[in-house]
């Protein structure tokens, strides 16, 4: 199985508190971070590290193949968004704009903690 290759790393301040290899968005303050919650969520990358509370500083897999936590199986190959604790689940066929995190680099199932290519982009899904 591939595993982690971070390309481009960044640190952020944490807005709360944030799991390792969780899936984290842009808080409302500039160079803060947050664990995004949902399919329409923007992500923009996966937590290398854990922070215990807001102030903490945390580095961030902006680009490249990070580790990641599921929440349910998935499919190698997979498009990935963001499940309601900052988990990777599969993108589903419902109707709507949903932002993927990034895509599966190996079939998981719920729990697992899995390679994932960071990638951005609004998918359509009918």
């Amino acid at each position: 199985m591939a595993g982690p290759n971070n390309v481009l790393t960044k640190s952020f301040t944490a807005g709360a508190a944030i799991a390792k290899n969780t899936i984290v968005k842009f808080d409302s303050s500039d160079d803060k971070v947050i664990v995004a919650t949902g399919a329409t969520d923007l992500p923009i990358g996966v937590a290398l590290e854990a922070a215990a509370a807001d102030g903490d500083r945390i580095d961030v897999c902006l680009m490249g193949i990070a580790e990641v936590k599921a929440a349910g199986a998935i499919t190698r190959g997979d498009y990935v968004v963001t499940a309601a604790g900052g988990e990777a689940v599969a993108l589903s066929a419902a109707a709507t704009l949903k932002k993927a995190a990034g895509r599966a680099m190996a079939g998981v199932a719920d729990n697992d903690i899995f390679p994932m290519l960071v990638t951005h982009f609004e998918a359509v899904t009918a």
